[in-house]
């Protein structure tokens, strides 16, 4: 079955903006385009739904419900309990509270594992802990091509781990992560497992309760969905750590994690990001529950982006001026990719302007990863990053530019 490509981008009104006729968007791991349904919903509670939420009067009650909405179709989705889906305001600040629940469940002289491949947003708060007394014990990524190797996580496990945190792929390497064999790996040696998740939600989201980890985290910004990180929080861990969020609230398991006021209007938004992908499965003729539909899409999603992606890993494999990072094989990674040159990666990123190109420069918060690496830090490196809606033309466009910027 072949992803409807017409009918995909019939749902993102930015493809019918004037402003971004002739631009190809090769941004998207750093944020994608919005799919209408959230828009809508976004619009329809800043304009009919903006109070308080939770009260008797109608628009208080429907406020309620729409947010409650969001996270029982994002649970069901991900192949999880309701009541294990939260939101906060980013993955990042997400993963900084469940640090500090994690510094109150912790001894002094247990151990935590994270690893140089990730974003920092999913190593630099765990690595905090060391300052309570919490040993940090560094999974390495191979310098030369990026890999986790799961032999040597091994060597790193005993009594002492308690977590395990590491990417589902990371946003610069983009080689997939075998989050299920990992998994199995830390809790059979009794630690607790937490995935970033970011740059790998986008490209489908996946049934987390099949996955295994204990923890899984995403940005709906990148998943086509509002300025939300969405969190799951498994009940046997979240009831175990110390809670987070106002002391009335501990009895309630997607509020022990998030101790800020949630943001009313975009966690009903979040609803939207389900329409999206039930309109996709049912356009596409994929039935079943939650989970199954989100399966079906996810596997469309994927097929898609491997095809239009290979031709870009044989292209950056095969230019002597550039160093591909991570795999060369579409099947294995994400379609996110890294170039490293001895051009400065900004300056590259501002000439593929001229080609109608979006795209970054950078070290995209992966500075441990590209310095492991060997990447010079002064010059980045360029990320060229697409989804399921981009189109063949497009992947062509792109080539192009980099055949002139090159």
């Amino acid at each position: 079955m072949a992803l409807d490509l017409d009918f995909v981008r019939a749902q993102f009104p930015a493809f019918n903006e004037a402003a971004l006729q002739g631009q190809a968007f090769f941004e998207n791991a750093g944020g994608s385009y919005t799919c209408a349904p959230v828009i809508e919903r976004l619009m329809r509670y800043y304009t009919q739904r903006k109070v308080q939420p939770y009260g008797p009067y109608d628009a208080s009650r429907l406020a309620g419900e729409e947010m409650d909405e969001a996270r029982v179709r994002l649970a069901a989705i991900m192949g999880v309990d309701t009541d294990e889906v939260s939101f906060g305001p980013s993955t990042t600040q997400n993963t900084y509270v469940l640090a500090q629940a994690f510094a109150g469940f912790m001894q002094p002289g247990e151990a935590i594992v994270v690893t140089n491949q990730d974003h920092e947003a999913n190593t630099g708060p765990w690595r905090r802990l060391a300052e309570r007394g919490i040993e940090v014990r560094e999974w390495k990524i191979d310098p030369d091509t990026g890999h986790l190797d799961p032999e040597a996580l091994a060597n790193l496990l005993d009594e002492k781990v308690r977590l395990v945190c590491f990417p589902h792929c990371s946003n610069v390497v983009g080689e997939i992560n075998p989050v299920t064999e990992i998994t199995a790996m830390a809790h059979a040696a009794g630690a607790f497992v937490c995935v970033d998740g970011v740059s790998y939600a986008p490209h489908g989201i996946p049934n987390v309760g099949e996955l295994g980890p204990d923890i899984y985290l995403f940005s709906a910004y990148k998943t086509y969905g509002p300025h939300q990180g969405i969190m799951v929080m498994r009940r046997a861990l979240g009831t175990t750590l110390p809670n987070q969020g106002h002391f009335f609230n501990e009895g309630t398991l997607y509020k022990r994690f998030t101790p800020a006021g949630p943001d009313h209007a975009q966690i009903a938004a979040s609803a939207g990001m389900a329409d999206y992908i039930d309109a996709l499965a049912a356009h596409e003729g994929i039935t079943g529950d939650g989970a199954a539909r989100g399966a079906g899409v996810h596997d469309l999603m994927r097929a898609h982006e491997v095809e239009l992606l290979q031709p870009l890993l044989d292209y950056a494999s095969t230019k002597n001026s550039v160093r591909l990072i991570g795999p060369d094989q579409a099947a294995s990674r994400a379609p996110t990719v890294a170039l490293a040159s001895q051009e400065n990666a900004e300056v590259l990123a501002q000439r593929l302007v001229k080609h109608g190109v979006m795209a970054g420069g950078g070290d995209f918060y992966a500075v441990r990863a590209l310095q492991a690496m060997g990447v010079n830090m002064d010059k980045g490196v360029l990320r060229v990053s697409f989804t399921h809606y981009t189109s063949k033309a497009e992947i062509d466009q792109l080539l192009n530019a980099l055949d002139d910027i090159l």
